[in-house]
């Protein structure tokens, strides 16, 4: 239960989010638009948590690899079960936008 939480949350076994990045994972921000639109990690495309699962046909490929992240990494977190639950087989919460970028550079 507890590696669940973990993994959950972004806490499990470290991951190169970096090379996951430059190796063409989406990095998917589920602010709202009005978070978004004051400032992003640049290529990054967003689909509002509450509106996720309207959007999946956004998200084709099930096996690419996808990268959520959002204010503080809960709402990321959030999407990433909600994905996992859906099929989606390499998704990583990268939490917090800033820090996300930060991780990505």
């Amino acid at each position: 239960m507890l590696e669940t939480i973990k993994n959950m949350f972004g806490l499990g076994a470290k991951v190169d989010l970096a090379q996951l990045a430059k190796d063409g994972a989406i990095i998917l921000d589920v602010r709202t638009k009005g978070e978004y639109t004051g400032g992003h990690i640049k290529g990054s495309i967003n689909i509002s948590l509450d509106q996720l699962n309207a959007n999946l046909s956004k998200l084709k490929d099930k096996n690419k690899t996808i990268i959520t992240c959002c204010a503080s990494g809960m709402r990321s977190a959030s999407a990433k079960s909600f994905l996992k639950s859906n099929g989606y087989s390499n998704v990583h919460n990268g939490g917090g936008w800033m820090s996300l970028q930060n991780k990505l550079r």
